[in-house]
């Protein structure tokens, strides 16, 4: 390389202002120890927020000498996303908008005396934190803070900006204290001004690195800063091999080819770990049409390499593709969490970056050909992973299988778990589609947890979130201008289709895009394969569309074009999958979900206000609408539930806002409970797929605004809620779980509770369900008034019924006949006795083991039956859903059980003596 070929065209512009693209300051340069109001022009750098009219803050912290790196910001003043007064910005109109901090820097941020500032470090946001003001090429930006020492800045050009042979390259160097500066090009002189200050260009010269040293004296001391610029070569345009994926291609020779999708890009560069993150011709990707690729060769084929897409010189990326991420966040997870999680580099280079290993450790599935549940059994728990645990991570859950188990349910789904923005969210700001979140844990740990989950006949879902993404998402930040979509994004629209702003969540995906479509096939189709999942419950999918909604409106009308677009969608999952679970959160009007209903779709059905009427004694609680039948489909396709994430907790409003009745009252937790437990039962037993949100089994209670300090606003409704396992201890609550529990077995395995022949009286305060079956009729009743009310079960037959609950039973001789039911009662009748039947402890002699008793109870390993007077002949011991877990005679008295087998839990003691003496004792396992 000629260092010396450098056409300077010379451009002196001296300023008394401290001056970058973005933001300037006045005063210039700052003090640490004065008031500064800090001026931002959204038109320049990333113009993330150029043309956003909406409200800009600043996240904003420092760079003292007691940083690592500049990604160690210190008294950062509020987390991310959080709006706090003090670092909501002015707007000046064009763009432009200012930033006071007072009453100085240092009081600002609340550093101490003693630690220097050296920098202040920004990112503008929108309210939202969808919209994001970076530097040009995507990272933080700094401000350097002055002191009365002498010091010299080099602004522009920035570190390893590149250019093309033969462009202008500007120079832009501020100093303070200082009475002269000199710039050295590669180690040449080629310029130099009497001044604090230097404003100049230099020609690029042939392609390769160039470093520029601004020194500032003032007489008699001299400092100086260096920064490294590239001017690249040409782009080799050469046809890509074949067969390759976009993303990392790891070939048979252990070499690796990476391939980017990229239309109208001009040039790609490849930075990394494997060669020290620098600019390089050599690692400049080849062009195929759309297609940039490079392969590299003699990489360690053990190593964990970090590599981002450096695209065009301004906008650095991870592989959009990419399995894991590496990001400044990752230093808050822990190593229990994520062991041996590979180190951000810091120093190397700025924004989210990708990894990968040649020799990448596989998964060893002990389950490879599970099989879903038949929808009309299936019931659904949805979970968080951060809330369900105190650990917070996937291992955890793995660790609680035995707690699904026994609670019977068929299918998990988690809320979303690809990898998302930040560490601590709901994860509906997806950023990364093919990555599991490291917050969470390892890949090799989600995959564990679906293992296990098959291992125990439960299906695992995905929630995916495919109508929107934000900033963070390298789809977006490829194709980004003045704050939105580019025109010609392959993925996003550049506006919203919906005008309701309660409606727009980051940036909208373009569905009737084909490359939107391949985008959205190859996710699905990479979860099923590569993680053995088992489907999907999608995110908002009326966003599923390009046709305008109103201001007013939540796009509920009849759409045939996002039908066409979920249908297919829907095809190309069942194309890889055939018997895979597609559930869409849809709520749009009946005659559109009838259609996706009909072609094999789940639809969510939200029915948590009328059950909450009904469970607080109050009318408006008809939830007949939970019927498929009632909405005129062929298939039972709807998945009714009472709670989701997304719905106030049944217990809370009970407990806060519930009916009374003299001295009957709601809001008594007790009380609370035995309706909320008549509610689950009338849930589970309507016909079709049911989901339960978690902890609702035991009565959860606290506000879905629930705050961390237990204080409720809205703005803490994807706040961390707290973890109350010990309710699972609790009589009152473990009798709610029972009932989930047993109805939950109920409609697993007796067909009457998945027959077509049914009816559903559910309008007033009194409520029945009709199932009728061969032999195997059902009726459920119950009150949900806060007084004594009569209600006719509508019995079709006469003979003996079976009062499920009560292990009674009943001769029938009036069908008509009335029950007077109890505030808040509900009995199961069938005409046979149904699975987990359990006979009430009068049957044969009741007196017979009267003074009998087992202890202790709670217990964890050993119980003592203690028989009294009478001879014991036989032990049985069952689930509270009537599974054998233990039989045995017995010749001896007051013999001892071992129970430290079996899993925590209730379950049932049957003492059986001589001419039918029976006895049932309930059991606590610890």
């Amino acid at each position: 390389m000629n260092r010396n070929r450098l056409y300077l065209l010379i451009m002196f512009c001296f300023s008394v202002m401290f001056v970058t693209a973005q933001v300037t300051t006045n005063p210039s340069p700052p003090y640490d120890d004065q008031s500064v109001t800090i001026t931002f022009n959204a038109a320049e750098g990333s113009q993330g927020l150029m043309g956003y009219t909406g409200d800009v803050y600043a996240h904003t912290g420092v760079i003292t000498d007691q940083s690592t790196s500049t990604s160690d910001w210190k008294y950062v003043k509020s987390d991310w996303g959080v709006n706090i007064e003090a670092c909501k910005l002015t707007s000046l109109g064009n763009d432009v908008f200012t930033l006071e901090l007072s009453p100085s820097i240092r009081e600002f941020y609340g550093v101490p005396a003693g630690e220097k500032i050296e920098k202040l470090a920004f990112v503008f946001r929108s309210s939202d934190s969808s919209l994001e003001g970076k530097t040009s090429a995507g990272g933080d930006i700094f401000v350097d803070v002055s002191t009365n020492d002498l010091t010299v800045t080099i602004n522009a050009p920035g570190e390893n900006s590149i250019y093309a042979e033969g462009a202008s390259v500007p120079i832009e160097v501020s100093a303070t204290n200082a009475t002269g500066i000199t710039i050295y090009v590669n180690d040449v002189e080629t310029e130099s001004v009497s001044a604090s200050s230097l404003s100049s260009t230099i020609t690029a010269g042939t392609s390769g690195s160039y470093t520029i040293k601004a020194e500032a004296t003032d007489g008699s001391a001299t400092v100086s800063d260096e920064i490294t610029f590239f001017v690249r070569g040409d782009v080799v345009e050469e046809t890509m091999p074949a067969n390759l994926k976009r993303g990392v291609n790891v070939n048979e020779d252990q070499s690796v080819t990476f391939v980017l999708f990229a239309p109208d890009k001009e040039f790609v560069h490849l930075v990394g770990s494997f060669n020290n993150w620098q600019i390089s011709n050599d690692y400049q990707m080849k062009k195929d049409g759309d297609y940039f690729w490079l392969t590299l060769n003699s990489l360690d084929a053990n190593t964990e390499y970090a590599f981002q897409f450096f695209i065009d010189g301004n906008v650095r990326i991870a592989d959009p593709y990419t399995n894991k991420t590496l990001d400044p966040l990752d230093q808050y997870i822990t190593e229990d969490i994520y062991p041996g999680l590979m180190a951000y580099p810091y120093d190397m280079t700025s924004e989210i970056a990708s990894t990968f290993i040649i020799n990448k450790e596989e998964y060893n599935w002990q389950v490879s050909d599970f099989s879903s549940p038949e929808v009309t059994k299936m019931v659904v728990y949805e979970l968080h992973i951060r809330d369900f645990t105190a650990n917070g991570d996937i291992k955890t859950v793995t660790d609680s299988i035995e707690y699904f188990k026994e609670l019977g349910v068929n299918a998990i789904e988690l809320m979303p778990f690809n990898e998302f923005e930040g560490n601590d969210s709901w994860g509906y700001n997806p950023s990364f589609y093919f990555a599991t979140d490291k917050a969470y844990g390892t890949e090799n740990d989600y995959k564990e947890f679906i293992d296990a989950c098959h291992q125990n006949g439960i299906a695992v879902l995905m929630d995916m979130v495919l109508n929107h993404s934000f900033g963070q998402s390298p789809f977006a930040r490829m194709y980004l201008d003045g704050g939105k979509p580019a025109a010609n994004n392959p993925w996003y629209n550049r506006d919203h289709n919906m005008l309701n702003p309660d409606a727009q969540w980051g940036y909208d995906f373009n569905h009737e895009s084909a490359d939107t479509q391949e985008l959205v096939d190859s996710i699905c189709s990479f979860w099923l394969s590569e993680f053995n999942l088992d489907g999907f419950r999608f995110d908002f999918t009326k966003g599923f569309t390009n046709t305008s909604y109103p201001a007013d409106s939540w796009a509920s009308n009849f759409d045939q074009s996002r039908i066409d677009i979920l249908t297919r969608m829907a095809d190309e999952i069942w194309s890889v999958k055939s018997d895979a679970i597609v559930a869409f959160e849809h709520l749009s009007d009946n005659s559109e979900e009838r259609i996706l209903a009909n072609h094999g779709i789940l639809l969510w059905g939200n029915h948590n206000h009328n059950f909450n009427q009904a469970t607080m004694g109050f009318d408006d609680s008809d939830f007949v609408w939970a019927s498929y039948k009632e909405r005129g489909w062929n298939d039972p396709h709807i998945i009714n539930y009472m709670e989701s994430h997304d719905e106030e907790r049944i217990m809370y409003k009970n407990e806060q806002y519930g009916n009374s009745s003299g001295d009957y009252y709601v809001t008594d937790i007790a009380t609370a409970l035995d309706r909320t437990e008549a509610a689950a039962a009338f849930l589970i037993s309507i016909p079709g797929p049911k989901m339960i949100w978690q902890f609702g089994e035991l009565g959860y209670d606290y506000s879905i605004n629930t705050c961390e300090d237990l204080s409720v606003s809205n703005d803490c409704r994807l706040s961390r809620k707290p973890i109350k396992w010990e309710y699972y201890e609790d009589e009152n609550r473990k009798d709610l779980f029972d009932i989930y529990s047993r109805m939950i077995n109920l409609k697993k395995t007796e067909p009457v509770f998945s027959s077509t022949d049914f009816s559903m009286s559910v309008a007033s305060k009194t409520k029945l369900i009709a199932l009728n079956l061969t032999d195997s009729d059902v009726r459920l009743i119950g009150n949900f008034d806060v007084v004594s009310q009569s209600i006719k079960p509508n019995f079709n037959s006469t003979g003996y019924w079976y009062s499920y609950f009560d292990g009674d039973s009943v001769n029938v001789s009036n069908m008509d006949m009335p029950y007077t039911l109890d505030p808040g009662q509900f009995i199961l009748f069938s005409k046979k006795k149904l699975n987990g039947f359990i006979p009430h402890t009068s049957i044969g002699d009741p007196t017979y083991f009267k003074d009998a008793n087992i202890a202790p109870n709670p217990a964890s390993d050993k119980v003592n039956i203690l028989t009294g007077s009478k001879p014991l002949r036989r032990i049985k011991v069952t689930s509270i859903t009537g599974a054998l877990m233990f039989e045995t005679r017995v010749d001896a008295s007051n013999p001892q059980i071992d129970i430290s087998p079996f899993p925590k839990g209730i379950y049932l003691i049957h003492l059986i003596g001589d001419n039918d003496g029976y006895r049932v004792f309930k059991l606590l396992k610890k």
